[in-house]
């Protein structure tokens, strides 16, 4: 029997209990998920079911990420809300895909772990997946574990084997719209240029799920926790010297109260130079290279290759005496000695991330 997986925290209950049920079952699972977005969600969610298959003993075969082709198919649907018609199109696409997969392999057979998600209508999926019976052969089992209990067991499961679990469905429309009902910040759509690894990013995560990975295999015992925090997300800045803008760049959890404002230096303190309005300080790209042991050219290449959130945030201690300390700290290659007008849009928000302990 062939099964589309979606996520691990779907598939690793679900495919315990096809096994459980069914023992004699040859199951092969297919990851084909083009509607996850961005791409590094995608990657870190492939990466969690393969560790799941891998537990369980199941083959996987990864499906081609045609992204393009995905939006061109919802395409006029990206108002629709979960569970209506735009759902009901990406079922179709991923059920017409998977079962021509399973007549590939010679399967008669197939199902989806979509159906224990608490987020998916069983209605739609059983009707696209008797479609496709229909049209292609290849009848679709609609397995139902979340009655008696099912769903809880799922968390269960989930927790118990430290699965990565998203916090939205896969599609860059229903995370738009699910935010905008959270009133929260849609961080995870921010990709800076420099490729830094921003706290609580998927990017951090697929780095702990990695690491995850790589103690078990060493047979290192570790413990996921949450933990909470201050996050920030800069969305703009610049610094204007006269009629041009120079090269510069914010050291992470730089506010100001308002997005711009002008002034001129107007003292400095042990190489610090300090605006006249806002609490905003600037230092050269010298005095970053020689309090972090940097070897930057200029500050441009600084912000294109900027180093890890933590080295910023011991040198914001360090010039600030404070971890708390969230005014604007500006890296130019020069201080300048006219008006001075910046731009800095940004956001402090309460975050959870993940943190990964060993012992």
């Amino acid at each position: 029997m062939l099964v589309h997986i979606c996520c691990s925290v779907d598939s690793h209950f679900f495919m315990e209990k096809l096994q459980q049920e069914f023992p004699d079952e040859k199951l092969i699972g297919f990851f084909y998920d083009p509607n996850i977005h961005p791409y590094s969600e995608y990657q870190l969610r492939l990466l969690d079911v393969e560790r799941s298959c891998q537990k369980l003993g199941i083959e996987l075969i990864e499906g081609e990420y045609d992204y393009e082709n995905w939006m061109e198919a919802v395409r006029g649907l990206e108002k629709e809300p979960e569970k209506g018609a735009r759902c009901e199109v990406c079922f179709d696409r991923r059920f017409e895909v998977s079962a021509h997969k399973a007549l590939e392999l010679g399967e008669t057979s197939m199902t989806t772990t979509l159906l224990v998600s608490p987020l998916k209508s069983q209605e739609q999926l059983k009707k696209s997946g008797d479609a496709f019976h229909a049209s292609h052969g290849v009848e679709f089992i609609a397995f139902d574990y979340r009655k008696n209990g099912g769903s809880n067991d799922q968390a269960r499961v989930s927790k118990e084997e430290q699965l990565y679990r998203q916090d939205y469905c896969g599609c860059i429309f229903g995370l738009t719209m699910q935010r905008d009902q959270q009133h929260r910040l849609m961080d995870e759509m921010f990709s800076p240029i420099s490729r830094q690894i921003l706290p609580a990013s998927i990017e951090e995560r697929l780095e702990l799920y990695t690491r995850r990975n790589e103690l078990e295999d060493q047979g290192i015992s570790y413990r996921i926790i949450k933990e909470r925090f201050l996050n920030y997300r800069l969305i703009q800045s610049s610094v204007k010297v006269g009629s041009e803008i120079i090269p510069s760049y914010p050291l992470f959890y730089s506010t100001i109260n308002r997005t711009t404002t002008e002034g001129k230096i107007d003292f400095d303190i042990d190489e610090q130079f300090f605006l006249n309005r806002e609490e905003v300080r600037f230092i050269t790209i010298d005095t970053f290279n020689i309090l972090t042991a940097s070897a930057y050219k200029n500050t441009k290449e600084l912000m294109f290759k900027t180093p890890s959130v933590e080295t910023e945030m011991a040198l914001r201690t360090q010039l600030t005496h404070s971890p708390f300390n969230t005014s604007a700290i500006i890296v130019v290659d020069e201080i300048p000695t006219t008006k001075i007008s910046l731009v800095l849009e940004t956001k402090t928000y309460d975050d959870t991330r993940e943190k990964l302990i060993r012992f």
